[in-house]
């Protein structure tokens, strides 16, 4: 390749790269695989050293990747967090060892797995956390200390109050969790997360802390990034200290004097992989004594003295033999590809998830196709890529429910089809459970368990089965009995009264939460009126949009949704709304309610709002009208206070409706 040529292609390679840098590091959504990742940004250095005035500092040989978020606060890397130069190759491994011996004699090296995760630095003052960061771009990361905090690897408190210690980690998801959460995301028909990396990586971004408790994060330390108080001379001394403070350090690691030694045990760690809880994406060979490291030094991206050893994918061939199509508790129709059975990080894989007809369409997946498989993560089996295909048309996902023969629908924001009908036999317990719960029907005692042990026994298998189950055959069952069944009974015949929007929103209509739901009823009156209404007159409440407005009309437009309707009216279920609007002086006005009022519970004072046309919310912005607050308002008043919004006290809020 002449001069020219290689200048090209340089500018191509660094315009790839940083695309698919910033999907993988920013935005947690990468679109290649790492090997095809690696293999462009080798092609990029290889050019660089044969043309090195064409070397650039913003290339990605040349910078740390990643960017900070403007959604969390920016925090200044005392000690920068870098990168390691990646090698692909034992050979490679032993010249980073001739070159260390070039200027260090007898070094000796520390040799440890490489989890697969998102970098950040932790800070403890006094021995209590202090504030935990992303790594970013090595010298900015983003302040994710409430996120950090969900985390239960992460101690609070050090075994000892040193006087200020800063140590590297790597946020990981396990093997088991992330299982579990593309389980639940392929349930709910949301896009999976492609691997562990990125699902530690998004859920670490959460602006909401509580999804981070819920996905079970781990956490690892590898390395001391600064001590106060305190002296240590290696790395070796410095992973002992880390774990002897509470640290959960990195799990196994040798201390050698050889590369021989060192290349023997990424071997070993290769070997493992495989059987390990969580991922990783390498080995790490660094040298162990921090006096030397100084003398080695660094470049402007990598240190000298650490060199991180890729392991290859392992990839297979095999024949697309069958799709089944499965229903999710939600209703996602979801597509199992069947393979032929081929043996994959250990196990024999014979099904993997399609996802859904985008995910067909852009492999152009027919049955009979010959394709190239592996594990995400080592774990989830994927297709990566058609080699031959068998027909001309990729297989089409049937547009009804494989389960109860109702259509299926594909909603113009989603790429799942779903089955929307109330009465779907895959849905049942789900439906149940929903229909039964505090936010709708509020049926006490009626819990998950309960109902399972009641669709399993055949008592009941749709919502209106509970107003007419034999409560007889309730007692009989193992461990209830008649004090159960008759609790039952007066829960069941209670939620007869509830208001109109309970039941609405115990429909499990899509799109149509607790608050939706309030709008249809206050809006319509009568159960009659919502399920006649046309998509237009939905669409026109306050607070709805055009697919909210779609789902309702869709879901009534089935025949088995209306005669689930009727007899749950039949069974005595209330089909009108309590609430009835008296005026619409509130008209276009929302209020957020904050603090205790002597007068009013909240909810009362929510009601009355809705009876003269107004809106609650949850939070404050600048598009809030009113702030009505009571003693012992907190966080809610003060950001009002910040934004200027009026705030009325209960004396005020009695003016306005009188």
């Amino acid at each position: 390749m002449n001069e020219e040529l290689a200048v090209r292609r340089i500018q191509e390679l660094r315009a790839e790269i940083d695309y698919h840098s910033r999907r993988y590091y920013d935005e947690d959504a990468p679109e290649i695989t790492d090997d095809a990742f690696d293999a462009l940004t080798r092609e990029l250095r290889a050019l660089e050293e044969q043309y090195p005035h064409w070397i650039t500092p913003d290339s990605y040989t040349q910078r740390v990747h990643g960017q900070v978020s403007a959604l969390f606060t920016p925090v200044v890397h005392e000690v920068p967090l870098g990168s390691l130069q990646d090698v692909f190759s034992e050979e490679e491994i032993f010249a980073f060892d001739r070159r260390v011996r070039e200027m260090v004699e007898r070094p000796r090296y520390v040799v440890e797995p490489k989890i697969d995760g998102l970098s950040i630095a932790i800070e403890y003052r006094n021995g209590r956390f202090y504030r935990g960061a992303t790594r970013g771009d090595g010298a900015t990361g983003e302040d994710v200390s409430a996120n950090l905090q969900q985390i239960a690897d992460i101690p609070r408190v050090l075994t000892r109050p040193v006087e200020r210690i800063i140590v590297r980690g790597e946020v990981y998801m396990s093997r088991e969790s992330f299982a579990a959460l593309v389980r639940e995301q392929e349930e709910n028909g949301e896009k999976p997360f492609m691997n562990p990396r990125n699902s530690a990586a998004g859920t670490l971004r959460q602006k909401d802390s509580s999804v981070v408790a819920r996905r079970n994060l781990s956490l690892f330390v590898f390395n001391l990034q600064l001590l106060e108080g305190e002296g240590v001379h290696s790395h070796a001394d410095s992973l002992r200290l880390m774990k002897e403070l509470g640290f959960p350090v990195i799990p196994f690691y040798c201390v050698t004097e050889s590369a021989e030694e060192a290349v023997d045990f990424v071997r070993d760690i290769g070997e493992k992989r495989r059987t390990l809880p969580f991922d990783i994406d390498g080995a790490v060979v660094k040298v162990d004594d921090f006096t030397d490291r100084e003398t080695l030094g660094t470049t402007s991206k990598f240190p000298k003295w650490a060199v991180a050893y890729k392991y290859p994918p392992e990839e297979k061939e095999t024949v697309l033999r069958d799709v089944e199509v499965q229903v999710g508790r939600t209703g996602v129709l979801t597509p199992t590809g069947v393979f032929d059975p081929v043996i994959l990080a250990g196990t024999t894989v014979s099904r993997a998830t399609l996802h859904n007809q985008n995910f067909i369409d852009e492999k152009g997946l027919a049955i009979g196709d010959t394709v190239v498989m592996r594990k995400a993560g080592d774990i989830i089996p994927e297709v990566v890529r058609v080699v031959t295909h068998f027909a001309r048309e990729p297989y089409q996902l049937p547009q009804v429910c494989p389960s109860c023969g109702q259509p299926a629908i594909r909603e113009e924001d989603e790429a799942a089809l779903r089955c929307v009908n109330p009465a779907c036999p895959a849905q049942r317990l789900r439906n149940l459970i929903h229909f039964t719960s505090k936010d709708a029907m509020d049926m006490d005692g009626l819990g998950p368990a309960v109902l399972e042990q009641l669709v399993r026994a055949n008592i009941i298998a749709y919502a209106d089965d509970l107003y007419t189950m034999d409560f007889e055959a309730v007692a009989a069952l193992e461990g209830l009995g008649q004090k159960s069944a008759d609790n039952f009974l007066a829960a069941i015949e209670k939620s007869k009264q509830n208001d109109l929007y309970r039941v609405i929103y115990g429909l499990g209509i899509r799109h149509i939460g607790e608050k939706a739901a309030k709008l249809l009823a206050g809006h319509f009156g009568t159960m009659e009126a919502v399920m006649n209404a046309t998509e237009e007159e939905i669409a026109a409440i306050d607070g709805f949009g055009a697919v909210m407005a779609r789902s309702v009309v869709s879901f009534f437009a089935l025949e088995p949704s209306r005669q689930l309707v009727a007899r749950l009216a039949e069974a005595g279920v209330n089909m009108t709304a309590a609430v009835q609007k008296i005026d619409d002086r509130f008209a276009g006005i929302t209020f957020v309610l904050t603090g205790t009022l002597p007068g009013y519970t909240r909810s009362e004072a929510a009601a009355i709002i809705e009876q003269y046309g107004g809106k609650t919310s949850g939070s404050v912005s600048k598009k809030t009208s009113y702030v009505l607050a009571g003693e012992e308002a907190g966080s809610k008043l003060t950001k009002a206070q910040q934004l200027g919004v009026p705030i009325i006290d209960e004396a005020q809020f009695r003016k306005m409706i009188e």
